[in-house]
């Protein structure tokens, strides 16, 4: 017998009470609003290892949020890194003011921040608790070795793990160095240790066992030659802020009187292809420096600094500065410049100088201004310089020292005097701001060089010996910046560097 009856099945009873219950947690949900939790959902520098060109770091919200609560309950561990908030929706960045110390682990916590809908509706819906972390590079310095077993050799030092590596083999003696930004490489000039001639020098690069932008570090000490001296003496050299263009200032050994600034670009230890310099078609030159954007050069020139294009047209200078003769230095972003005014009297005039056309006298001395370099932030507002005063006028005798100038008052704060009579000091500012490192040298008394390896100053003066010192640095209005004092570092070297 047949029958039309329908018959409800099991599998359709467990539909029927899955759709009844979401319904009903559907109904619930919608009685009770809007009620998930905010969250970070992305942190830019999260288990990363940053330099001092990284300024800014973002997080990313999972909802809009009270962005005064955030910014209330935002902390950075151990230091509290001083910056600024901007906000693009659920986007917030955070712009450091200066460059985080190096050598530290870094914690960012928020907790106790709130959505933006919470206090509209009367609720206390606080972020889901968030910790992120990130390092600092490692606190590491280059010198060229003083001590009979690393004589004129370039030399690693870490700081931070009290780590110390020679690079550059003996057969080489080191006579200046520029490292490259991401810390993997060190650009080097040097002479053979069985040639006495200081105008032989080649240019070549040298691994340190740090990785770079690829994340893989190079094992230390592979040397790779970067320009010979076949038919050209190398003077002096730069290497580019962005590290990718070398200006080498050379002379031709079949003509004397032939020299002037050469660039050739700064290739990777991959490349097969020797990169080969082409000649900067303008005047010739006296001291330079690349300038921050990586596209020009300035050069002192004639009566006063040029700023020259590496790629294009040298002998239409971007900018000419009659008054100058010489540009020290730039701060980080090339909005300022820091240039030496050689006066008829025989003294000398220090200057700040703006892209807006601004120049600002800063200090006039009799003694000489030897170096000065930017505070490393953006927009710096204190310039460190090594300077001497001038003790005797009848013997010319000197005596160095360092001095920080605020750039917005034009107030000065001695930090130290060296000793009387020592020219060939060199400093390095560390690229977190937080340290400066400078040599003393113990020049060999009534002696020339008396063999190829015998090490020099820039000036060709014999040295003895030579030690390295380390000083933190504290902002110029700190009053606790007068009780500073050096520290001696275990280390026999000069022309000491901070890697970036």
């Amino acid at each position: 017998m047949s029958t039309n009856k329908a018959f409800i099945q099991p599998l359709d009873r467990v539909a029927i009470a899955l759709i009844l219950l979401l319904s009903l947690l559907i109904g619930f949900l919608i009685m009770q609003g809007d009620v998930v939790t905010a969250r970070v959902r992305d942190f830019s520098w999260q288990n990363q290892q940053i330099g001092a060109e990284n300024l800014a770091f973002t997080l990313t919200f999972s909802r809009p949020m009270d962005t005064k609560s955030v910014e209330d309950n935002l902390k950075i561990y151990p230091d509290d890194v001083e910056g600024k908030f901007s906000w693009a929706g659920r986007r917030m960045v955070y712009t450091l003011k200066s460059p985080a110390t190096y050598g530290i682990n870094y914690q960012v916590k928020l907790q106790g921040a709130k959505d933006k809908f919470s206090s509209i509706e009367g609720k206390n819906r606080v972020i889901q608790p968030f910790t992120g972390s990130f390092r600092t590079r490692d606190r590491i310095i280059s010198y060229i070795g003083a001590d009979p077993e690393n004589q004129g050799q370039l030399i690693l030092y870490n700081l931070t793990q009290g780590q110390l590596k020679v690079l550059t083999p003996k057969d080489l003696i080191v006579m200046d160095f520029k490292p490259f930004p991401d810390g993997d490489r060190i650009l080097f000039s040097a002479r053979s240790s069985k040639s006495q001639d200081l105008l032989s020098a080649q240019l070549y690069t040298v691994t340190t066992g740090i990785a770079g932008e690829s994340g893989q570090a190079q094992p230390a000490g592979k040397v790779d030659l970067t320009l010979d001296n076949k038919d050209y003496q190398n003077l002096k050299f730069d290497l580019s802020p962005d590290g990718e263009t070398i200006v080498v200032q050379r002379g031709n050994k079949a003509n004397p009187g032939d020299f002037g600034l050469w660039f050739m670009p700064a290739t990777s230890d991959k490349s097969e292809e020797k990169p080969t310099p082409k000649r900067l078609q303008s005047q010739p030159g006296g001291d330079f420096i690349i300038t921050p954007d990586s596209k020009a050069v300035a050069v002192a020139q004639g009566q006063g600094a040029a700023i020259l294009p590496i790629q294009g047209d040298a002998n239409k200078p971007l900018d000419f500065l009659p008054q100058f003769g010489l540009v020290q230095a730039f701060s980080k972003d090339g909005s300022q410049a820091a240039m030496v005014k050689f006066n008829t009297d025989y003294t000398r005039d220090l200057f700040l100088v703006t892209n807006q056309g601004i120049q600002k006298p800063l200090l006039k001395t009799p003694g000489s201004i030897i170096d000065c370099q930017f505070y490393p932030a953006p927009a710096s507002s204190t310039l460190y310089c090594l300077l001497t005063q001038l003790i005797s006028q009848a013997e010319y005798v000197e005596q160095p020292y360092v001095v920080a100038i605020d750039l917005k008052t034009g107030a000065q704060k001695p930090l130290l005097v060296l000793p009387i009579d020592q020219r060939n000091v060199q400093m390095s500012i560390s690229p977190d701001g937080s340290s400066l490192l400078f040599d003393q040298v113990k020049p060999q008394t009534n002696a020339s060089p008396s063999s190829a390896n015998t090490l020099t100053t820039d000036d060709g003066e014999a040295i003895a010996s030579s030690s390295l010192w380390f000083m933190p640095l504290l902002p110029i209005d700190d009053a606790a910046i007068n009780s500073i004092r050096p520290e001696k570092l275990p280390l026999v070297g000069f022309h000491p560097r901070w890697l970036p």
